[in-house]
């Protein structure tokens, strides 16, 4: 069975890292089969902030977007009409390879260099929509990762639950129950 850490640690309120965390119940309680981190699926987006839109000189329906992604301000074209200054937004930056298999490179679109790309829902394998830009709250942080910033970072447990255990580790509040007595705490 698979276990998000960010949950345990919320319900268990260990201090320890995902190691440290297998290698105490390993010791003590359950048969660890592996541990993976998550959210690398988006590595090389961050957060942007949008510092000026204006018109594609050689095309309708194009705007060129100035983006800061965190001491480095980007040119990039976008297509999207849903996209305002100031917005916080996904940006896939040169060199990443998104979750749909499109691998970010610096291009020329109409005569413009475009140095990244603003992400929609479905570009990042978040869903199917593709009407424009996933918008972010405006309490992230410009030039963090993506993937933190929206939750999406995390390790993840694999256990072996045998029967005698089924009890109680068949949920994350049990196996936080279990962390917190290994750690003498309630």
């Amino acid at each position: 069975m698979k276990y998000s850490c960010n949950w345990l640690k919320e319900l268990s309120g260990t201090k320890s890292s995902p190691e440290k965390v297998m290698e105490n119940l390993t010791m003590h309680s359950f048969e660890i089969e592996g541990l993976e981190k998550s959210g690398q699926e988006f590595d090389g987006v961050v957060v942007g902030k949008i510092l000026e839109i204006a018109k594609h000189p050689n095309a309708d329906k194009l705007q060129l977007t100035k983006i800061d992604v965190g001491g480095k301000k980007l040119d990039i074209v976008c297509g999207a009409k849903n996209i305002e200054v100031g917005q916080k937004v996904p940006v896939a930056t040169v060199g990443t390879r998104l979750p749909n298999g499109i691998e970010i490179k610096e291009a020329e679109i109409r005569g413009e260099k475009s140095f990244g790309m603003l992400c929609a829902k479905d570009e990042l394998g978040l869903g199917e929509d593709h009407t424009g830009i996933l918008i972010l709250d405006q309490k992230a942080k410009v030039g963090a990762p993506f993937a933190k910033q929206v939750g999406m970072e995390d390790w993840i447990l694999e256990m072996k639950v045998l029967p005698d255990r089924g009890h109680d580790a068949l949920s994350h509040v049990g196996v936080a129950r279990e962390i917190a007595v290994l750690e003498k705490r309630k």
